[in-house]
């Protein structure tokens, strides 16, 4: 009786202490994603304000002032772009027909706008930044223009986090809202490809949500994910100046684990190897508005160059957005979500 007593005690003790190890660990887990109530955007941007003017960084009627056009920003829903560098592309264009002796080809995609992460979102909003430069090269295109009759213009992040709320409202992903608890104002929660697709077909957009679930190469690369950006771009070159193939199509969303970015193009190279162009939202304005200037080189180029071999995450998912969706196209891609699967290759 008394060995079954104190086993007992310790199968007690035990499951105690591992009740209160998964407690810590899902609290970290809450705040690595960004869901353990400690604020959002708005709470976090006026935290760094605030912080700037204990530094002494920032005078106090400037406080007020920053603090009045975030107030703005997020009352009305548009961005203030404070973070936006546009003309990017067309600086790319001269510099791949003006120099790049390497590349032999470059395909990119439709003109578009980079956006930087703000001290508001820093750490946790790279999903919504590369929502802003998809949806900038969208509004500049007359194929996808009439579609985005309630999108016409670069939404702030809370507003963006109402429309992915809104989507899962209509019945979007039930599971990923689930996930969320439906509610992402407020919050710091990092969105991936699964929220961007809903976003975007909840817009009327047809979009593909690929899954390269692992590597495509004995080296853990993923070669079949650059063999399906070449084919995306390259199929719709419908203007080519020099070695520069400029295709109608938008940027390409990318995810991995923890951070996404956007595909802007594909480089050839004269050894026939190939290059992505990305843009990242956590690249600083000084960065891309170098890259404005006409005086670009290999060094300026050297953060938007991505090569087969820095590609070995074990899974990267993309999101594609080819063309306008019907009402009734819509309803019926809605009705897909409810059981989410993306394209998987290989």
């Amino acid at each position: 009786m008394m060995a079954r007593q104190l086993q007992d005690e310790e199968d007690r003790k035990r499951r105690a202490d591992e009740s209160e190890k998964e407690k810590v660990e899902f609290k970290k887990l809450q705040r690595q994603f960004g869901l353990d109530n400690s604020g959002g955007y708005r709470q976090q941007s006026v935290q760094n304000l605030e912080r700037a003017v204990a530094r002494g960084r920032l005078q106090p009627m400037e406080f007020h002032l920053q603090k009045a056009q975030i107030m703005e920003s997020i009352a009305t829903g548009v961005d203030d772009g404070k973070t936006r560098t546009s003309g990017v592309l067309e600086a790319l264009r001269r510099y791949y027909n003006d120099a790049a002796p390497e590349v032999n080809r470059v395909w990119l995609c439709s003109s578009l706008d980079h956006f930087s992460n703000a001290a508001g979102d820093k750490g946790w909003g790279c999903g919504f930044r590369n929502f802003q430069m998809l949806l900038s090269s969208l509004l500049k295109s007359n194929s996808y223009i009439n579609c985005l009759q309630d999108c016409r213009y670069i939404p702030c992040i809370p507003k963006i986090q109402v429309l992915i709320e809104n989507a899962w409202k209509e019945g979007f992903d039930p599971q990923g809202a689930s996930h969320f608890r439906g509610k992402l104002q407020g919050t710091k929660a990092w969105i991936g490809a699964s929220e961007m697709y809903c976003l975007l077909t909840s817009l009327h957009l047809k979009c593909r949500i690929l899954d390269f679930h692992k590597p495509s190469s004995s080296a853990g690369t993923h070669p079949l994910l650059f063999e399906w950006v070449l084919n995306y771009y390259s199929s719709d070159a419908c203007q080519t100046t020099g070695k520069v193939a400029w295709s109608t199509k938008p940027a390409i969303y990318l995810q991995h684990q923890g951070h996404s970015r956007t595909i802007v193009g594909i480089e050839e190279r004269k050894n026939k190897t190939y290059c992505l162009l990305i843009f990242d939202p956590g690249h600083p304005l000084e960065i891309l508005r170098r890259l404005t200037k006409h005086n670009i080189d290999n060094a300026a180029m050297k953060p938007l160059r991505k090569y087969l071999t820095g590609f070995k995450h074990k899974q990267y998912q993309i999101v594609a957005v080819e063309g306008a969706l019907s009402p009734e196209e819509k309803a019926v891609r809605l009705q897909m979500t409810k059981i989410f699967r993306a394209e998987r290759i290989p």
